[in-house]
């Protein structure tokens, strides 16, 4: 786990410089919040997480993680632990989605090849033992596992945020006791909105929560993904294996947004079998009214607890489609994103085209230090705060002063 320098004590003497006490404000802030205190990060249970080992197979894989309802495992390597434990036992995490994504896409490929009659998804990848058996190890060599970085419930929400803005395929990060023990729960980007939220009302959150959408300069704003409203189930599908955000499902002749399919959504083609076999045929607009039908079902269903657990595939109803505008304050996007769960928010105009995309991750980036690939203006907040901390960044490299 890469060491993360603290904060040092503040200036003494002087008047703050304009802009700094928002500076210190944050620091303080955001290096004085434990890691223990956000949503999830941990859980009554002795260990919520689910555990794979490295090498399992996508077929157990996947069913042992529908059956957990857990959205994501740990991947573990037994037999690095037996050699000592100076030697990580945890090595990666996988999200469920991820799997299975892979898995339609494999199947589609050799679909092709020969007819297959399966009703169900598990019936199917049965029928297909190169892709059923494919060890969890080798998915790692296509950057299907996401790094496993850590942090401890004494490390603090900053700590945290460094590791979300360095790494862009990070997107949910275990919490620790101790190296090699077992994982006690995660903190989500999700999480790390809703207590940032929670200081709504202090200037220096205000400061630029406040600020309009159309001032920020986010990684993929201007990238919406978008498929037609007529495309297929599969073909939505594997735009999303590439892509990883939310699809935004528009109208073919007024192009205006309809409805929006996610990665989550994945678990509903294993749910339903009617689904799965009907997922080339059945167009994107008819799986977002019946995605939005289940939705509705189980509505009330699920408790603040459930809401605010670890990963998971069912626990939380989501909003069909989550939009903002370009006028909306980062704080509203935030608070749409953080209500809904939602993987993103579509900015439309006021005819319902879609014009652009926020993502969680876009909002951490505001309040975040400089990272490697960040081209959003939102590292200001930093400047002073790793000065102090006797750091700078150079070239994207966060690094400490000799």
């Amino acid at each position: 786990m890469a060491t993360v320098a603290a904060p040092a004590a503040g200036r003494s003497g002087g008047a703050m410089a304009s802009g700094e006490y928002w500076t210190e404000a944050l620091k303080s802030f955001l290096d004085h919040i434990p890691v223990s205190s956000l949503s999830g990060a941990l859980q009554p249970s002795t260990s919520p997480a689910l555990e794979l080992n490295l090498d399992a197979c996508v077929l157990d894989a996947i069913g042992s993680m529908r059956c957990a309802n857990a959205g994501g495992a740990v991947i573990v390597d037994e037999v690095r632990r037996s050699l000592g434990k100076f030697v990580d036992r945890d090595i990666g995490y996988v999200d469920f989605p991820s799997l299975v994504l892979w898995a339609l896409e494999e199947l589609d490929r050799v679909s092709t090849e020969r007819q297959d009659k399966s009703s169900d998804f598990f019936s199917s990848l049965k029928l297909h033992p190169q892709i059923a058996e494919t060890k969890i190890a080798w998915l790692a060599k296509l950057f299907l596992l996401e790094p496993f970085f850590p942090v401890r419930s004494h490390d603090t929400l900053f700590h945290a945020m460094l590791l979300f803005s360095k790494h862009h395929r990070l997107n949910v990060i275990p919490v620790v006791e101790s190296v090699n023990s077992s994982v006690d729960g995660f903190v989500t980007q999700n999480a790390v909105m809703e207590l940032l939220l929670q200081s709504s009302g202090l200037e220096w959150l205000d400061k630029i929560a406040d600020k309009q959408l159309s001032e920020f300069r986010f990684a993929n704003a201007s990238k919406p993904v978008l498929v037609y409203s007529d495309e297929t189930v599969a073909y939505t599908f594997r735009v999303l294996s590439k892509e990883k955000t939310g699809v935004a499902v528009i109208d073919r002749k007024n192009r205006r947004l309809i409805g929006m399919i996610q990665c989550s959504d994945v678990y509903l083609l294993l749910d339903d079998s009617s689904l799965f076999s009907n997922r080339k045929i059945m167009s994107a607009e008819e799986f977002v009214k019946l995605k939005n039908k289940d939705q509705k079902s189980r509505t009330g269903h699920s408790s603040e607890s459930e809401v605010q657990s670890v990963p998971s595939l069912r626990s939380r109803v989501q909003q069909s489609v989550v939009t903002n505008r370009w006028s909306d304050t980062l704080k509203q996007a935030m608070e749409n994103l953080a209500a809904s769960g939602s993987s993103c928010s579509f900015i439309v105009d006021e005819q319902g085209h879609v014009e652009g995309v926020v993502t969680p991750r876009d909002v951490i980036s505001v309040f975040s230090p400089p990272c490697m690939d960040s081209r959003i203006d939102g590292g200001t907040f930093f400047s002073a705060a790793l000065e102090q901390a006797g750091c700078r960044v150079e070239n994207g490299q966060m690094i400490r002063n000799t």
